[in-house]
């Protein structure tokens, strides 16, 4: 069994081993930016111009991409803005986080493996199909719009992390900035497009195929030795009602708990996954204090069960349609992308008792089926990260290549006696200034708790 340290000494030994294979390269001249294995700061470019014939074909259809990419534009900015609003708001709240609770630098990292929220397997096949149609999707709009292709290929850091598409330097400069910017928004647009089409067939593949067993609260995990383990309860399992009250969410199974007093015996329904029907108990509470400690829960009673952050229901109507959710369709989206920080995404374990499986995909089996909508989900997932990471007004990304356009157009209508030199070091120092403050902003959020 590898342990933790194991796994970071593997890991040491790997980059280790892919260093050297870089300096062997570069020791025998194979290694340079004119030739077909190049350096993007630490990971190996694997140039090709096969692919320039597909991006010729798909780019000929000239006036479909320049309204998708004009889309693509909107989109990003409004991406832009919004999350550099988050930033913000973000920056304000966490100077009343306390230490202990503040983030992990790991946080901010949207690499799987690194990143504790999300997955390893799922994550690098979702990252890796979202930068290479990311990439793509630029190589197809520089196409249509004229634009210059040098090669295309595989980029490598230890294992393949993605692909990229290697515009002509001199025929970017020479375009109008509009076409600059529909190049450079192309992969929003295309991480954007990628996470609406995984989130429909997410939808389609849950709505369809997942039905909860029971209506009522999923239990997530029960305390050993109190009440609801010595009444058989397990993690999957659903309470349906408590002393004759049905209870449909948490606040429910809490008030009608309230409504209880220690040492009672009251009838508990549940749905027990391991009999596969509801099943009615006795259950003696007994008294929160011998969990707390505390002298002022004597008389409140614990049943030793912790409810799941969403109901089986709600979690089912948050994967399959967000939007449609109780509480309004900005609080359901909220809820859907912050599942894997509920420890809700992947479902796994004990989470997939809470439902069984109906339709042609019951086929697939259990552990068939949600790796099927797992992978989907992180699909849209991870497209969602990558589109808004990329609208940030921060250099190298496509945001920061928009910004710069974009404020060398604000400067040419406002100052219409400068010369293009002049509009091109504004527009350069602007970005420098935007990708500084997005900078601190992010630093901010780990610095802030810890003051």
């Amino acid at each position: 069994m590898l342990t933790a340290l194991d796994g970071y000494l593997i890991a040491l030994a790997a980059v280790a081993a892919y260093g050297a294979v870089l300096y062997g390269l570069y020791r025998q001249g194979r290694l340079g930016p004119d030739r077909a294995l190049s350096l993007f700061g630490p990971a190996l470019m694997m140039k090709t111009q096969r692919g320039n014939a597909l991006l010729e074909r798909l780019g000929r259809f000239r006036r479909f991409w320049t309204v998708a990419s004009d889309l693509g534009l909107l989109l990003a900015g409004v991406a832009m803005v919004l999350i550099l609003v988050v930033l913000a708001i973000d920056a304000i709240l966490v100077a009343r986080v306390p230490a202990s609770s503040a983030p992990q630098v790991s946080e901010a990292l949207g690499i799987p493996g690194i990143n504790p929220i999300i997955p390893l397997g799922y994550g690098i096949v979702a990252l890796v199909v979202g930068i290479v149609l990311h990439e793509l999707m630029h190589g197809v709009i520089a196409r249509s719009q004229r634009i210059g292709v040098k090669s295309v290929g595989v980029l490598w850091f230890v294992v393949p992390i993605g692909a990229f598409v290697e515009q002509d330097d001199d025929s970017m400069q020479k375009a109008n900035r509009r076409a600059r910017g529909r190049v450079a928004a192309a992969g929003v647009l295309a991480n954007f497009a990628l996470t609406a089409l995984f989130f429909v067939l997410l939808s389609a593949v849950v709505s369809s195929s997942v039905v909860p067993n029971a209506t009522g609260v999923g239990v997530g995990y029960v305390v050993p030795g109190f009440p609801a383990s010595n009444a058989s309860l397990s993690a999957g399992d659903i309470i349906t009602s408590v002393n004759g009250t049905p209870v449909s969410t948490s606040n429910a199974l809490f008030a009608a708990l309230a409504n209880t007093s220690a040492n009672e015996t009251i009838p508990l329904s549940f749905y027990s996954h391991s009999a596969g029907r509801v099943l009615t108990e006795a259950v003696t509470l007994t008294s929160a204090r011998s969990y707390t400690h505390s002298p002022a829960d004597a008389k409140r009673a614990f049943l030793g069960v912790s409810p799941s952050f969403l109901t089986p229901s709600q979690l089912k109507g948050e994967l399959a349609n967000p939007s449609g959710s109780r509480y309004g369709p900005v609080v359901g989206i909220s809820y859907w992308v912050v599942l894997p920080l509920a420890s809700l995404e992947p479902v796994q374990g004990s989470t997939t008792n809470f439902f069984h499986l109906s339709g042609p995909l019951a086929g697939l089996g259990t552990s068939g089926f949600w790796v099927l909508a797992n992978l989907l989900f992180w699909l849209a997932w991870m497209n969602l990260l990558l589109g808004l990471s990329n609208a940030l007004p921060l250099v190298p990304l496509d945001g920061g290549l928009l910004f710069r356009d974009f404020t060398g157009w604000v400067a040419s209508r406002v100052k219409r006696g400068w010369d293009a030199a002049k509009i091109d070091r504004f527009s350069s120092r602007a970005v420098a200034v935007s990708s500084i403050l997005v900078i601190f902003l992010i630093v901010w959020q780990f610095i802030a708790p810890r003051l």
